[in-house]
């Protein structure tokens, strides 16, 4: 019965009756740039939120600036942005076998979507935040001045688990090992907003 959305300039919303009522979950959550008031309950700019099955009352958010998690189904939030390089980005995803290991990709800021340095890095925390290392291997780590939006990351359900991302240069990355390393399976599209994956048996 229970539903979360984000909304960009809105926050998150959840209901527990399968969509007839809703309320702000958005308790925690600071927009000093976007918001006079700091403590205001709707009008946060939440790009997207994650979540693992096997824990449905913790929630990871990647927010217009900070990374933020709830372990308590949004009725709070705390930062967990730590040592990233950049806290604005636009997605956020879940491993599908370790529940608290979470992947953003860190944007320079909100007037220049790239990322930092022009170097492409995914950052993967296995401890639920925080900590973050960056991932690499196969990703260009110069001249690249690419975005990747709210809906162009996906992970699959197999075991090691892969990751997926596309970005706003045309090109599809994926890793087959956990975002340990990546390939460029594709090249030259047009800009990717979003990308699904589906795992055949």
């Amino acid at each position: 019965q229970r539903i979360f959305i984000a909304i960009s300039a809105a926050g998150v919303f959840r209901t527990d009756d399968a969509g007839k009522t809703w309320r702000p979950a958005n308790k925690g959550l600071k927009s000093q740039y976007e918001l006079p008031d700091p403590d205001a309950e709707v009008g946060h700019c939440v790009h997207r939120i994650a979540m693992h099955p096997t824990r449905p009352n913790v929630l990871f958010m990647q927010k217009h600036w900070d990374v933020m998690r709830s372990d308590d189904a949004g009725e709070s939030w705390h930062e967990i942005s730590g040592d990233l390089p950049s806290d604005f980005g636009f997605p956020i995803a879940v491993h599908a076998h370790e529940p608290n290991t979470v992947y953003v990709v860190p944007i320079k800021s909100d007037s220049e979507h790239y990322p930092p340095d022009g170097k492409l890095r995914v950052y993967r925390s296995r401890t639920g935040g925080n900590e973050w290392e960056a991932l690499t291997k196969g990703l260009p780590q110069q001249d690249c001045y690419v975005n990747i939006l709210r809906d162009a990351m996906a992970v699959d359900s197999l075991d090691p688990c892969g990751l997926y991302f596309g970005t706003t240069g045309g090109q599809v990355y994926a890793s087959a090992d956990g975002g340990d390393s990546w390939n460029p399976i594709v090249r030259d599209l047009p800009a990717v907003l979003s990308v699904e994956v589906q795992t055949l048996r």
